[in-house]
């Protein structure tokens, strides 16, 4: 099944809405490596590479604003349904938002 997502390369200000594949073997293709889910709102999560730091994959963006975290390597934004993903729930004006309020220049 395809869903609606953002996907952010490292080399994008604020990444590009598309549809991608939801099988995990598409997932860590794009991310490069083993998924880890990183929980974003209660309907929206960022599929990351696990390994991202460790392996020093180019910096990404700055995520959070009370501790704030660097996320290293490509990110997909989307939607969380129980224990699988979904569209994502909000456009890339609110991605942008997010992006503004933890520091990033977007």
């Amino acid at each position: 099944m395809k869903i609606k997502c953002i996907v952010k390369r490292p080399d994008e200000k604020a990444g590009h809405m598309t549809w991608i594949s939801d099988t995990l073997e598409n997932l860590q293709l794009h991310v490069g490596g083993y998924i880890e889910c990183v929980t974003l709102t209660s309907d929206a999560v960022m599929i990351v590479n696990e390994e991202g730091k460790i392996r020093d994959l180019p910096r990404n963006f700055r995520f959070g604003a009370t501790f704030p975290d660097i996320i290293h390597g490509m990110v997909i934004i989307c939607g969380r349904d129980g224990d699988g993903f979904a569209d994502i729930p909000f456009d890339m004006a609110v991605w942008k938002h997010l992006l503004k309020m933890w520091g990033n220049e977007i």
